[in-house]
C-alpha cells in the first residue's frame, strides 16, 4: 500500500511538472514562476477509522473556514455532490470510497473536531508523517524511512 502511495506521488509530480512546462512554452513564459506550489499531499493512514477522519477533515474545509453554515452547502465539495446538491455534469465525477461511509456521515462532518484531532491531521498534512496511533506511526515511519517526519524541524539544539 505504501509503495502505491509513493508511485502516485511520483506520477502526480511528473504530470504537474509536464503541465507547467507545456503551459510556459505555450505562453512563451518559460522559467517565469510556479503554477503549482504544494498542492498535492500524501501520507500513510493506519486504518478505516483514520481514513474516515482524513475525509472528514477534508470535507469540513469550507465549514471550518466559516464560508458556509453546514459542510454540504459548499457547492464545490464532494459532500455536496454526494448529497445531490450539485449536478454531476457540473463537477468532476467521484469514485466510490474503498469502504462504506458511516450512516450518519453528514452529521459527523458537521460536528466539531477536537483540537487534538485537528493538530494530528495538520501535522500529517504538513509533514507527510503517517496518521494513526503513536506506536503505529513510529513503526510505519521506520519501515518507510520517514522518521524525520516525526521529529521537530530544524537542527537539534546543542546540549551544554
Amino acid at each position: 500500500m505504501a509503495r502505491a502511495g509513493w508511485q502516485l506521488a511520483a506520477f502526480l509530480q511528473r504530470l504537474t511538472t509536464t503541465h507547467v512546462h507545456r503551459w510556459h512554452l505555450h505562453r512563451h513564459s518559460v522559467g517565469r514562476g510556479h503554477l503549482y506550489q504544494r498542492t498535492y499531499k500524501s501520507f500513510t493512514v493506519q486504518g478505516d477509522e483514520h481514513f474516515s477522519a482524513v475525509c472528514r477533515y477534508a470535507e469540513r474545509n469550507a465549514l471550518r473556514a466559516n464560508l458556509v453554515g453546514r459542510a454540504e452547502e459548499w457547492p464545490w465539495c464532494s459532500l455536496a455532490q454526494r448529497q445531490g446538491r450539485q449536478r454531476l455534469e457540473e463537477t468532476v465525477r467521484l469514485c466510490d470510497w474503498p469502504l462504506p461511509r458511516p450512516r450518519n456521515w453528514v452529521g459527523l462532518v458537521n460536528a466539531v473536531q477536537t483540537e487534538g484531532e485537528l493538530d494530528a491531521l495538520r501535522r500529517s498534512v504538513r509533514r507527510g508523517c503517517p496518521f494513526g496511533d503513536e506506536v503505529w506511526q513510529r513503526r510505519t515511519a521506520k519501515q518507510l524511512g520517514l522518521e524525520f517526519t516525526l521529529r521537530p524541524r530544524g537542527r537539534p539544539r546543542k546540549k551544554q
